[in-house]
C-alpha cells in the first residue's frame, strides 16, 4: 500500500533540527502540510521550511507552556483548516548521578516530555475531523532499558509510553491512533555536542547494535511516516524500537 499523505495536515513539535527535521521531510514527501514547531532556534526551523516547500510553514511554541501550546493549534487552524496528524518529538535529555538531581532538573525534563504531550494532546483533539486523527510520540529506548544517570531522562520517557498506551484505549473508539517509536542512540545534534562521536562509548554502542551502527534521523522518520498512513490503519498503543536491535 502507497504511504500516501496527501490532503494531510501534521503538526511536528521540535522540528528545527535533528529527528523532527527528518520527521517534518518525511511526511511532507509522503505529500503531508507539514507545521514545522520549534522553541527557539528559529533560524533552523525556517531552513527546514525552505527545504520542503510551499507545503510547510513554522511556528513557534514552547509546548510545556498552555498558552503556547493554544496558539500552536490555532496558528496552525488559520494556515491550513485542520489538523489530522501530531507528532509529538520536541524533547530534552539531560543525565545526572542521582545525588545531584534537582527539583528544577527534574521538571524541566518532565515538563518538556511528559506534560508538553499531555497539553498539545488536549489541544490537537480540538481540531482533528470527525473521521480521527493520528499521534506519534517519540521515546527513547532508555524507557525500558536505562543507564547509569539518566534514571530522571528515562523516568520521563516511560511514563510518555504509558501515557501513550492509555489514551490509544481511550481514543480509538473515536478513530484516533496514539502509538510511540522508542528510538535507541540517534546521530542528532545534541549528541554531537555532547562530544560522544569519536569515543569509546559510541563504539560500545555500534559494536551493541545488531545492525552495526547509530541511527540516523531518516531512519526514525520513515516509521513515523508509515504509522500514520493507511498501511497502519490498524496499529494503535504499539510501541516500535527503532534502534538497530540494540536491547
Amino acid at each position: 500500500m502507497e504511504l500516501s499523505l496527501k490532503g494531510k495536515v501534521a503538526v511536528v513539535t521540535g522540528a528545527s533540527k535533528g529527528i523532527g527535521a527528518a520527521i517534518a521531510k518525511g511526511l511532507a514527501a509522503a505529500g503531508a502540510t507539514v507545521v514545522v514547531n520549534y522553541a527557539n532556534s528559529a533560524a533552523d526551523a525556517e531552513k527546514v521550511v525552505r527545504e520542503i516547500g510551499t507545503s510547510a510553514l513554522a511556528i513557534q511554541a514552547d509546548v510545556s507552556k498552555p498558552a503556547d501550546v493554544k496558539r500552536l493549534f490555532e496558528a496552525t487552524q488559520r494556515a491550513f483548516g485542520k489538523v489530522d496528524i501530531l507528532i509529538n518529538n520536541a524533547g530534552i535529555y539531560k543525565f545526572a548521578p542521582i545525588e545531584s538531581v534537582t527539583t528544577d532538573f527534574y521538571r524541566e525534563q518532565f515538563d518538556i516530555n511528559v506534560l508538553g504531550p499531555v497539553l498539545t494532546i488536549q489541544e490537537v483533539l480540538k481540531y482533528f475531523p470527525a473521521t480521527g486523527g493520528n499521534i506519534v510520540n517519540i521515546s527513547s529506548s532508555a524507557s525500558e532499558n536505562p543507564m547509569p544517570t539518566t534514571s530522571i531522562y528515562a523516568a520521563s520517557k516511560a511514563a510518555l509510553d504509558a501515557l501513550s498506551v492509555a489514551l490509544s484505549r481511550e481514543l480509538g473508539p473515536r478513530n484516533i491512533r496514539v502509538n510511540t517509536i522508542a528510538a535507541g542512540p540517534t546521530v542528532t545534534e545534541g549528541v554531537k555536542s555532547q562530544g560522544m562521536l569519536g569515543t569509546d562509548a559510541e563504539q560500545f554502542m555500534i559494536r551493541s547494535t545488531p545492525l552495526g551502527r547509530l541511527g540516523q534521523p531518516e531512519d526514525i522518520a520513515g516509521i513515523v511516516t508509515f504509522l500514520v498512513s493507511d498501511a497502519a490503519r490498524w496499529i494503535t498503543g504499539d510501541r516500535v524500537k527503532a534502534s538497530g536491535g540494540l536491547q
